[in-house]
């Protein structure tokens, strides 16, 4: 397997350093934005860039016509505009769509369906799904990668998305758990909070910086499963992490009552032990300075 072009769907606060991140490995990278004016900006930094909104159904300020897209099984190629195929039909293929399923429960689940159709039966090397660890259920205990179940509406509906690329292209799933980084600051989330629940429930965190290591690591490995978790293997109690995180940006520190949480643990270890990835850090204790 030899991948050298890439396209990233969504190129927002984790799709545009990975894309950068991929320039500067040498791959060959397009990456798209829902505005022609913000895609455009992407060639400053190497990247083909191009707008695909898909809920409109238009491809760099162009209507498509969504019924020719409609049926997955049929060779749809030659009914694609060329830029589109060069965008989209590369060797290798990251969808990095936010769920956004509080706001709209259905538009989620519509724009992929109408990408997969856009992908049509394109051979693809390798396609990337960013998905999140909202699938486990809180149970107390570890939750490996075959441990997903539909404990919840946005569960189900985040299963039903991983479900639609899965069967059909060599498609590996990559569970984020929260996002912390640049512009990420977690010293906000809580700071100010009061009678929070939950102190000694473990924090489940991953950062930009092995988000982009993991996806460059599953670009570049021969044989890989089709589902990883990505987490930091360090799980600080609520309460010390956020009252460091807030201290760290001398914000007002959150408060925690007596109640409790059931807890979910996120294993982030099966990356690594196939792979051979590292996570850069280990504790998001130690993540704060690179916030």
């Amino acid at each position: 397997m030899k991948i050298n072009t890439v396209s990233i769907v969504g190129c927002g606060w984790f799709g545009f350093p990975l894309a950068k991140q991929l320039v500067k490995q040498g791959y060959q990278v397009s990456g798209s934005k829902r505005e022609r004016g913000a895609a455009n900006k992407l060639q400053r930094d190497g990247i083909q860039g191009f707008s695909l909104d898909l809920d409109n159904h238009q491809f760099n300020g162009q209507g498509l016509e969504a019924d020719k897209f409609s049926h997955h099984g049929v060779e749809l190629t030659s009914e694609l505009p060329s830029q589109l195929q060069a965008s989209l039909h590369t060797d290798a293929l990251v969808i990095n769509i936010p769920p956004s399923i509080r706001k709209l429960p259905d538009a989620y689940l519509n724009r992929l369906e109408f990408l997969k159709s856009l992908m049509a039966k394109h051979a693809y090397q390798r396609v990337i799904f960013i998905s999140t660890t909202g699938v486990y259920p809180a149970t107390g205990k570890p939750m490996t990668e075959g441990d997903a179940a539909p404990h919840s509406p946005s569960s189900k509906i985040l299963l039903q998305a991983e479900s639609l690329f899965l069967p059909d292209y060599p498609t590996c799933v990559l569970r984020f758990s929260g996002l912390i980084g640049p512009a990420r600051h977690p010293g906000r989330f809580l700071a100010g909070k009061k009678d929070l629940p939950g102190m000694d429930a473990p924090v489940n965190l991953v950062h930009l910086d092995d988000c982009i290591g993991a996806v460059s690591c599953l670009l570049s490995s021969e044989t890989i499963s089709p589902i990883y978790n990505l987490c930091a293997p360090g799980h600080p109690s609520r309460l010390d992490f956020y009252t460091q995180a807030a201290e760290h940006l001398s914000l007002e520190l959150p408060t925690f009552g007596e109640e409790l949480q059931v807890v979910k643990i996120i294993d982030g270890s099966k990356i690594t032990k196939e792979l051979g990835f590292n996570y850069r850090h280990n504790s998001p204790l130690d993540m704060l300075d690179k916030c």
